[in-house]
């Protein structure tokens, strides 16, 4: 009896205590034993709710992306346009899902509270089968660079469209006759000085400012859209092969939102909110695929073959309305160059800061913002083709930054665990890499090809 006593479990109302005593004595420590995870370890400044996220999410993916859309149905047709809309919005939010489902669990792996995209990829590949260790310095500056050179073009874009806008302005109000090239380079009378400010913090009216004023724009633009439509038969359902490649590199370039995606599900309290169905990514790509279909269709169904990189370009040359909302656009242009010139600036000064005396570091990143904004506005200079800079970004930086790194990592992770039944996750990934080096080669030949066509 006695041993038999010795045996028995403890009462009930001591199983929680009993518990905890077996997990400290096997561990050494409750943290020991609990699962890491990273939401209960990041600062208290990550407080992003799930509908904070949200906004933030939706208000980066609604930049001057959602105005190229029409230009995309261009090259697609308004048939096709709208299918591969909702199929290269569907490979978007997949690809984000993948990069930040890998990040999540890396996290957890690793007891890392949150991880950026450059270092997700860095960190895969460190901790992934031997012989691709190697490759992880080349994969952490392939994101890098990707990033950077993807905000690069945007810029490059901004300066055209700024420029594009107050030349039509000038021309309907009687100012100088001057090409177009000449108001590029007249930007650097604002972005030079725009450009020197260093601390996000003194741009955030700007960009409350350039939110509500982007909505006002594109309100406005749709309106024009929508006031005398054609009708549907005088526009093409589909167009030749030929103009998919261009219609998946604007498409790109309009919708995928990667670059900003980690930094928001690494603000958020309850991270694991950011996925799921509904989670705050199908529901803002969901949003995003509709909003940038609807633009897209009555875009090109109204302007047809004239449509240009940005709607309000289109828009009438003798309507005080119209003329309002490309100023309005040209003002968010203006205040965006200066926040999204922070991410290529910020990749360059990580590399060369130890190299400048820590006495001219703050002259050394005047001047590097001084050099990045002079080669930006004189490559928009050069070649101001808005059309050409949104193709050429979306079918370099977007296809490999947006579609192949996201695979090639989830591939690279799950190697030697689990890759689902037939190994579909190894065959989807190899899909999706082999759509993205196709939609850059022919994007990137287009491109080039129309960019010497112009010069």
């Amino acid at each position: 009896m006695e041993k038999d006593k010795e045996l028995a479990p403890p009462p009930v109302r001591d199983v929680e205590n009993y518990s905890s005593k077996v997990e400290l004595a096997y561990n050494g420590s409750r943290e020991d034993f609990d699962p890491y995870v990273p939401a209960n370890h990041r600062p208290l400044s990550s407080s992003t709710s799930s509908f904070g996220a949200l906004a933030h999410l939706l208000k980066a993916s609604l930049g001057s992306g959602v105005l190229a859309m029409p230009l995309a149905f261009k090259n697609a047709g308004l048939l096709v346009g709208s299918f591969g809309t909702v199929v290269v919005g569907f490979i978007c939010a997949h690809v984000i899902h993948v990069l930040v489902k890998t990040s999540q669990q890396l996290c957890v792996d690793l007891k890392k509270p949150a991880l950026g995209y450059a270092d997700t990829c860095d960190l895969v590949f460190q901790n992934g089968p031997k012989p691709v260790r190697k490759f992880a310095p080349f994969a952490r500056e392939l994101a890098d660079w990707a990033l950077a050179l993807t905000h690069l073009g945007a810029c490059c874009v901004y300066v055209v469209v700024i420029a594009e806008s107050f030349k039509q302005i000038s021309d309907v109000y009687g100012g100088p006759v001057w090409s177009v090239k000449i108001y590029c380079a007249l930007t650097l009378v604002i972005l030079v000085p725009l450009c020197q400010i260093t601390k996000l913090k003194y741009l955030v009216p700007f960009s409350a400012f350039a939110n509500v004023v982007w909505l006002v724009s594109i309100c406005i633009s749709i309106y024009y859209c929508l006031r005398d439509p054609p009708n549907i038969s005088e526009r093409n359902l589909a167009t030749s092969i030929t103009g998919i490649p261009t219609f998946i590199s604007t498409s790109l370039f309009a919708m995928e939102g990667i670059g900003v995606v980690m930094p928001i599900e690494n603000e958020m309290s309850q991270p694991s909110q950011f996925l799921g169905c509904p989670g705050v990514l199908s529901v803002a790509m969901t949003a995003v695929v509709l909003l940038y279909g609807f633009v897209g269709f009555t875009g090109y169904l109204s302007y047809g073959e004239t449509v240009r990189g940005s709607l309000t370009l289109n828009l009438p040359q003798d309507e005080i309305l119209a003329q309002i909302a490309k100023v309005l656009v040209a003002s968010v242009m203006i205040f965006s160059f200066a926040l999204v010139y922070y991410v290529p600036v910020d990749v360059v000064w990580r590399r060369i800061q130890d190299k400048v005396p820590v006495s001219f570091h703050t002259a050394g990143v005047a001047l590097l913002r001084l050099a990045g904004v002079l080669m930006t506005v004189g490559i928009a200079t050069a070649v101001p083709r808005l059309e050409l800079f949104m193709e050429l970004v979306g079918a370099v930086c977007l296809s490999i930054m947006g579609l192949l790194l996201p695979a090639v990592v989830e591939t690279v992770w799950r190697w030697g665990k689990d890759m689902g039944a037939f190994n579909w996750i190894l065959w989807k990934n190899g899909l999706i890499s082999i759509f993205s080096l196709i939609a850059m080669v022919t994007g990137v030949t287009y491109s080039i090809i129309s960019m010497l066509e112009t010069l």
